[in-house]
């Protein structure tokens, strides 16, 4: 059978600050496109990084570089990969936008660029998240039902998950994941990395180095741009 022949297409889209990119942020790419090939089921097409609009900041204590600056790195840092782009949609909006948006926006985007061939070949969207993401739908107040149930029920989600953790557990806990777990694909990350955007601002402002850990491309344009010295 030819590679793909009779598998399900499936755009992976990556929200989050990107404050900077990481290696370990594309690397989830990586881990959950090998994971959805090997079911036979599934083939990835495409994967896209949409970072959060610079509005994001007032919902947050996080001190976020600017839109224009994050989306460049993205950009930089997705120029080797034949398969994973940035999309500037989210960064662009006057406000900011919830993720079940960005994902109505990408299966829009996705429409249109695939269904000119075949509209029964027309990619799905799922959201590619860490399990942080999917524990947070249990912190009160901090994600709207809807908006919940929408992602997991009409686009499903792709999760990467540390060695320790148990996604299963939570989910099993959550009525309204229960309901969905069909739809929950979840990838264990066995070898472990603990690369975050946290600990790269850290050792700039420390003026540590940050080489096999971001990007070559991405270095040179926080040193040039001289981002996150404050």
């Amino acid at each position: 059978m030819a590679a793909g022949l009779g598998r399900k297409k499936i755009v992976l889209l990556s929200c989050g600050s990107f404050n900077p990119i990481t290696n370990m942020h594309l690397r989830m790419f990586e881990l959950a496109r090998d994971a959805l090939h090997r079911t036979g089921l599934f083939s990835v097409v495409e994967g896209i990084l949409s970072p959060v609009n610079d509005d994001y900041k007032k919902l947050t204590t996080k001190k976020l570089a600017s839109g224009h600056h994050r989306f460049s790195m993205a950009e930089l840092a997705t120029q080797s990969s034949n398969w994973i782009n940035a999309d500037d949609w989210e960064v662009k909006q006057s406000n900011w936008v919830p993720t079940v948006n960005v994902l109505e926006h990408t299966k829009e985007t996705v429409v249109k660029k695939y269904s000119s061939s075949d509209s029964k070949d027309v990619p799905c969207v799922k959201l590619l998240c860490g399990g942080d993401l999917l524990e947070s739908f249990a912190v009160p107040g901090l994600w709207n039902e809807e908006h919940m149930a929408a992602i997991v029920r009409d686009y499903g989600l792709v999760v990467i998950t540390r060695s320790g953790s148990d996604p299963e557990k939570f989910i099993y806990e959550s009525d309204l994941l229960t309901n969905y777990k069909n739809n929950i694909f979840i990838v264990k990350e066995w070898i472990y990395n603990d690369i975050s955007s946290t600990k790269v601002r850290l050792a700039l402002r420390r003026d540590e180095s940050i080489k096999y850990v971001v990007p070559d491309p991405v270095i040179e344009y926080i040193k040039e741009n001289n981002l996150y010295k404050n």
